[in-house]
């Protein structure tokens, strides 16, 4: 998982919401298949070895050009699982050998399938892409396909774990937000819902499961916004599935209010037409607590560091917060519970209050500042003067 850069704040609602959820923001005119959305586990291919990989990259990297629509659509047929959803971190544009995709096709029975690194929701955009690009059936029969595995993942309350099937004694059974997993799958159904011809080879039965499936996600994000002490605040990465309580991920992910994960869920709610009176409640909670979270004079660094290799990562760089009155507005990753402190954590699990008490390991190895809050904040005018009468 990496925190992506976003070199500059959108100026519309409809600019963020493509800067956020790249995987669905392909063009109407079918003619490519774009690399962005497929980055993270593009990054994850090629920069971090995997032991586990059923293949992994050759030297050379030979890549299909994001017109080789066809190409490219073939290589998210070869990587579907028999239970219709697709494993992370392979690269959907590379031009395997003979020998990597017999390695792929003969995998076609594990069960590894995710939302985790835009996964999955992202393979079945393409493959609608891929359909009203070339008419070619097997596309529009992957694609349904995924859809099916999207509706049979989700939990009864209305989340989406990170694996599916379920995975037990970890916390990937977690309803799960963090790198826009959940949001991603809605972003997906919004669209068909909303009628978007890219996925106009939908039917009613399934276009009916579809709208249900959306429906219960809504009513699980407005469930979820966690109010502590009686102030409605943000979100939590993840959750644990049966009691919708705030959970705890990986070592250093703790159960906590997160503002990066809840600035998306945000924009997505912000994105809705004509929202309900709960959705307009949920965005103008959210807004004042990030207005009310927002750290002034502080600035993120990052800055060059000697080379070290630990078992996790090589780091060249270090990452420091410094005191700029001419800084904007910046959020921590991470607020505690009941105290609205920012933290910060290690692999230990142990939880700190600034940024140098933690390993540099992970100091640099993790996104703990964010900007996302301050979209929501910008465009929140135009959408309150819009929605709230």
């Amino acid at each position: 998982m990496i925190q992506l850069k976003i070199s500059k704040i959108a100026k519309s609602l409809s600019v963020f919401m493509i800067i956020l959820l790249p995987a669905l923001s392909y063009a109407q005119s079918y003619k490519t298949i774009e690399k962005e959305p497929f980055a993270d586990d593009t990054h994850h291919w090629y920069d971090i070895f995997d032991k586990h990989n059923v293949i992994n990259p050759l030297p050379g990297k030979p890549q299909y050009k994001p017109s080789e629509i066809a190409k490219i659509a073939d290589n998210i047929l070869l990587f579907q699982k028999n239970n219709g959803g697709w494993p992370k971190n392979y690269d959907m544009f590379a031009i395997l050998t003979s020998a990597q995709t017999d390695s792929v096709l003969a995998s076609k029975a594990e069960t590894n399938t995710t939302f985790d690194n835009g996964t999955t929701y992202t393979h079945i955009a393409a493959l609608a892409t891929a359909f009203q690009a070339t008419k070619a059936v097997k596309f529009k029969k992957s694609a349904i396909k995924g859809l099916n595995f999207i509706l049979k993942a989700q939990y009864s309350n209305g989340g989406w774990p990170q694996y599916y099937p379920i995975e037990k004694n970890n916390y990937s059974s977690h309803i799960t937000f963090n790198d826009g997993a959940m949001i991603g799958i809605m972003q997906l159904l919004k669209e068909i819902n909303e009628g978007n011809q890219q996925y106009n080879f939908v039917d009613k039965s399934l276009r009916k499961k579809i709208l249900a499936s959306y429906q219960k996600g809504l009513d699980c994000i407005l469930k979820t916004q966690i109010i502590d002490d009686g102030q409605p605040t943000s979100w939590c990465q993840q959750y644990d599935e049966f009691t919708l309580k705030p959970a705890w991920a990986r070592k250093f992910e703790p159960a906590a209010i997160c503002n990066k994960e809840g600035a998306e869920i945000v924009l997505f709610l912000m994105s809705i037409n004509h929202p309900s009176p709960q959705i307009i409640n949920a965005v103008e909670n959210a807004v004042k607590w990030f207005e009310e979270s927002a750290i002034k004079n502080t600035r993120f660094k990052t800055v060059k560091a000697p080379h070290v290799i630990t078992a996790f990562r090589v780091s060249n760089d270090d990452r420091i917060a410094v005191i700029d009155s001419t800084a904007p507005p910046i959020w921590t990753r991470f607020y505690e519970l009941k105290t609205h402190r920012p933290i910060f954590c290690d692999r230990d699990s142990k939880i700190v209050y600034s940024l140098d008490e933690i390993t540099r390991e992970r100091r640099s190895g993790y996104g703990w500042y964010v900007y996302t809050p301050m979209q929501v904040i910008e465009n929140y005018p135009a959408w309150k003067a819009k929605w709230v009468k």
